[in-house]
């Protein structure tokens, strides 16, 4: 049986309706997995790969997506199954069509209603990724607690290893000696997305906002926030509608580079040097913001 009978045999299994590959289009646009959709005529999945020993990474997504939709605040894909097919390993997805345009405020409004989704403690029931960088996500009751172990500090320790310690030791080690006085507040553990750039969120023809590809743990609503203005793409209607429904403290400009500095250090341990420069300044702002 070829790999994609399998994952045809699996979705079947998981979805008790009988599914026949017809058609399969290859998707653009992914650096970390490979994707398709598959479709019978009647119903479509998309279908990320991966080489078989990445499939606790794609179990954990699967798990976050289940977590994202049962919040009910905003449209995300339905999984479907993962599992190993030959060589490969997957996850398979609701397709959904998401050739609309977005409609900000109502993406704004419906984060919103997603954070006021609350845990006991920040963290998760287990790790995950972010990209394919281990997200560690053992729970703390401590947000700055929680960042310094399982965020900056990991990222920071990862860099080393990969080389850049000498560029980043000293102003690492001078932040995360200060990270209570830069995050300064006592949020609660909001449920996130984790990734929320621009390439994750999308709409359908109807309008309807949609989220997907997440790293989900509980945190900062912030987080999430700062995430969305690292590479653009969010208009300010989306800004005006979150902060109507939730208002943001006047620190959170401040908090923002703390928090985007997480996503910038692992472009670095991901995709190299052009992101060092980026790095520091953010680190050369927060300490100077610190004193």
């Amino acid at each position: 049986m070829n790999d994609r009978a399998t994952i045809a045999r699996h979705i079947t299994s998981a979805t008790g309706r009988p599914f026949r590959i017809q058609r399969e289009q290859s998707v653009g646009g992914g650096c970390i997995n490979r994707a398709v959709v598959l479709a019978d005529g009647a119903r479509a999945y998309f279908v990320k790969l991966n080489s078989a020993d990445r499939l606790a990474m794609f179990e954990a997504e699967s798990e976050g997506l289940a977590a994202l939709r049962e919040a009910k605040a905003i449209r995300v894909p339905e999984p479907v199954c993962t599992g190993i097919a030959g060589a490969q390993s997957y996850l398979a997805i609701e397709h959904l069509d998401l050739a609309g345009r977005l409609d900000g405020a109502e993406a704004g409004r419906r984060l919103a209603q997603l954070h006021r989704c609350t845990a006991p403690d920040f963290g998760w029931h287990r790790d995950n990724t972010i990209g394919s960088t281990p997200q560690h996500n053992a729970r703390a009751s401590g947000w700055v607690d929680f960042w310094r172990a399982h965020r900056l500090g990991f990222q920071l320790d990862l860099a080393a290893r990969n080389g850049y310690g000498r560029a980043l030791s000293d102003s690492g080690e001078r932040l995360m000696s200060v990270l209570d006085d830069l995050i300064g507040h006592r949020p609660a553990p909001s449920l996130l997305h984790g990734d929320l750039w621009g390439g994750n969120i999308g709409a359908t023809r109807e309008g309807e906002p949609v989220i997907f590809d997440p790293a989900v743990y509980y945190g900062d609503r912030e987080t999430d926030l700062a995430m969305t203005e690292l590479f653009g793409g969010f208009g300010s209607d989306f800004y005006a509608a979150y902060g109507e429904t939730w208002p943001l403290p006047p620190e959170y400009g401040t908090r923002k580079t703390l928090y985007n500095l997480y996503h910038v250090l692992n472009h670095l341990n991901l995709f190299g040097g052009g992101y060092l420069a980026q790095a520091k300044g953010m680190m050369d702002r927060l300490l100077a913001a610190a004193r």
